[in-house]
């Protein structure tokens, strides 16, 4: 725990000292993704421009629309991990949050309640913190070799934060793309570059119309 800390503390001052968020005029608008390794791009070549998020900022920059990416993935986070490292993503200001959490709790059979709980903790201080940041929320599901009401109950979780908190919604952030070995990397959890090209799309579609 103390070594995630240390990560979460060395990541908060890169982004400050890097001049994320500056609000000068004509200064991009940020849009910050808030999530774990399949947001980090784990096992990618070059995360930075194949994970997901990083080929969004390549669309971005093709069509010269004033927005930066903030990639703020961390391999192994869950969401007890993420409602601890909110409060060092507040410190710089944002106008977009991609909220890509849940995955290893699921994976750890964490009791979904506990899981919703926190996503709603993350969702309710950015808002404190903002009220204007709009927040997309992806969603994640469970095979069915987890239980079939395990993965029923956890498959629920983001469809039930989405309409009680107003948020837009990614169905399943891996669409056409789990299960399917030739989109994967030997762990079968985390997609190739390939993959994160579909995934790219995926989220796009659900986030173009929040810019």
């Amino acid at each position: 725990m103390n070594l995630r800390f240390l990560v979460a503390c060395l990541f908060a001052t890169v982004i400050a000292a890097a001049g994320w968020g500056a609000t000068a005029a004509g200064a991009p608008r940020t849009v910050v993704f808030f999530g774990d390794s399949l947001t980090a791009g784990l096992g990618l070549a070059e995360p930075g421009e194949e994970a997901f998020p990083g080929l969004i900022q390549k669309k971005l920059a093709a069509t010269h629309q004033a927005w930066r990416i903030v990639n703020a993935g961390l391999s192994g986070e869950t969401t007890s991990g993420g409602l601890r490292r909110i409060e060092w993503i507040l410190r710089q200001p944002f106008d977009v949050l991609v909220l890509e959490l849940g995955a290893n709790d699921g994976l750890r059979g964490i009791e979904p309640a506990v899981s919703r709980a926190n996503l709603q903790g993350i969702i309710d201080r950015v808002r404190a913190k903002n009220p204007t940041v709009k927040i997309l929320l992806t969603g994640m599901q469970m095979p069915p070799s987890f239980g079939q009401d395990y993965a029923r109950d956890f498959a629920t979780i983001y469809p039930e934060l989405a309409e009680k908190n107003h948020l837009a919604l990614v169905p399943f952030l891996l669409d056409s793309v789990a299960l399917q070995p030739e989109l994967n990397q030997r762990d079968g959890m985390h997609p190739t570059a390939e993959g994160h090209a579909i995934v790219a799309e995926t989220v796009w579609k659900y986030l173009e119309p929040l810019l």
